[in-house]
């Protein structure tokens, strides 16, 4: 009788999921967060459902999910537009790692009086932003291209810098000896020797995706190869989340470095991603993240009433925060309304949960404030996130936040609107 119960709330939230987004366009509520409702529900509310009942299936689940983003995203992002927003991505991630880090470090130092060092553990932990919330809402809200694409190389630029730092740290307490050279040399290797795996794959998989076409059943081996580049990319010790942004950008891009290997290489014949194939891993993408958040909302744990109040309070502070580096970090060509919306995403997910974890696993001192705050502050920046979208759209909340971008670019109109990294499908992502 279980197992047809389960199947059946499987069947159900799927078509739960395609009414979430069909709402958002009337009640601006991301689905995002009545899909983690959802999983708050059956999880820490209801214990109908423990995380420790997935094994070590989750964690795989939760990494597929991810690579599936960052894969699909990347085919819709065009290398044009990547060359204009590439500096105020990397500038926007940078100014919000540092400023998070540090205001997350000095108060768990001074509040929660963790050692110095601990705190910034803390503090690299949620020093990012994740691309698997990014994503999804920025493809339901009608921001212009360029707006959407420095979200999305933010979210995807602070994740890697935030579990390079973190692991970097964890090694060096183990060591006793934290070396600053050893982790600068470990973000440049992740980022370029990632970056170049994952353009190789996309050249030489461009060339070989005619004939693979030709296989019967074939349509999940592109798939298949994107999960070989970032295994091989972790296991070489790169960013596999980078890898298989990259291998993405490069299959969306084959018109551009087609034509110049076309040339020099009369041979080759690189092709990319058909309008089927796009679609196919468009439908893969939605059902990902249906489930990827349900089991968000049921593996938050709350343990201890000071961690949650200590979770919410930092929360509170890291958007308040987010403010003036929006305002910073952001070019001022930007409308005011996709600049007002860039302010109020600063939602943590998937890389800070992993890492939050490691500490305690490590034995380390703080591991349990470490797990149990950052668990805190995924959940409530989600929340604040969601909440923040939809009271931009619906109260003078909206015309606070434009307030503070003053002297931005007007906003225009709703005709001018374009997704940025999203096909005429992208709201059903």
């Amino acid at each position: 009788m279980v197992p047809a119960l389960v199947i059946a709330f499987i069947g159900a939230l799927v078509f739960g999921a395609h009414l979430f987004v069909a709402m958002f366009s009337k009640t601006r509520v991301p689905d995002v967060l009545l899909l983690i409702v959802i999983g708050l529900f059956l999880g820490p509310v209801s214990h109908l459902v423990r995380p420790q009942q997935f094994g070590s299936v989750g964690p795989v689940f939760t990494t597929v999910t991810l690579v599936f983003l960052l894969f699909e995203s990347g085919t819709e992002l065009q290398l044009g537009t990547l060359r204009d927003v590439l500096h105020g991505s990397f500038l926007l991630s940078v100014l919000n790692f540092v400023a998070t880090t540090a205001v997350v470090a000095l108060a768990a130092w001074k509040i929660a009086h963790l050692s110095p060092v601990i705190a910034i553990l803390l503090g690299a932990i949620l020093g990012g932003t994740s691309p698997a919330v990014v994503i999804p809402i920025a493809a339901q809200l009608k921001m212009g291209r360029h707006s959407s694409a420095v979200l999305f190389l933010e979210s995807a630029i602070s994740d890697v810098i935030s579990i390079v730092l973190a692991l970097a740290l964890l090694d060096g307490l183990h060591a006793g000896n934290i070396s600053i050279g050893k982790i600068i040399g470990s973000l440049l290797g992740s980022f370029l020797l990632a970056s170049v795996l994952g353009a190789c794959g996309a050249i030489f998989w461009s060339n070989l995706l005619s004939r693979v076409r030709n296989l019967q059943n074939g349509m999940f081996t592109t798939a298949a190869f994107v999960f070989l580049i970032f295994g091989v990319a972790e296991v070489l010790g790169y960013s596999g989340a980078i890898a298989a942004l990259v291998f993405g950008i490069g299959l969306g891009n084959v018109a551009w470095h087609g034509a110049i290997l076309s040339k020099r290489f009369p041979s080759l014949a690189p092709v990319g991603l058909n309008h089927r194939e796009k679609s196919f891993f468009a439908e893969i993408v939605f059902l990902l993240k249906t489930f990827f958040f349900v089991y968000i909302g049921l593996s938050i744990q709350f343990r201890n009433l000071s961690y949650i109040v200590f979770g919410l309070s930092i929360t509170a502070l890291l958007f308040v925060v987010r403010i003036p580096i929006a305002r910073f970090g952001v070019n001022k060509s930007t409308p005011r309304k996709d600049a007002a919306r860039m302010a109020a995403m600063a939602p943590k997910g998937l890389a800070a949960a992993v890492l939050a974890s490691l500490p305690l696993q490590q034995g380390l001192p703080g591991g349990d404030f470490i797990q149990n705050t950052a668990y805190s502050v995924v959940l409530f920046s989600i929340l604040l996130t969601s909440v923040l979208i939809f009271l931009q759209d619906r109260t003078f909340v909206g015309k606070l936040y434009r307030w503070f971008f003053t002297g931005f670019a007007p906003d225009p109109s709703v005709d001018d609107a374009q997704p940025a990294l999203t096909n005429p499908n992208a709201a059903q992502k």
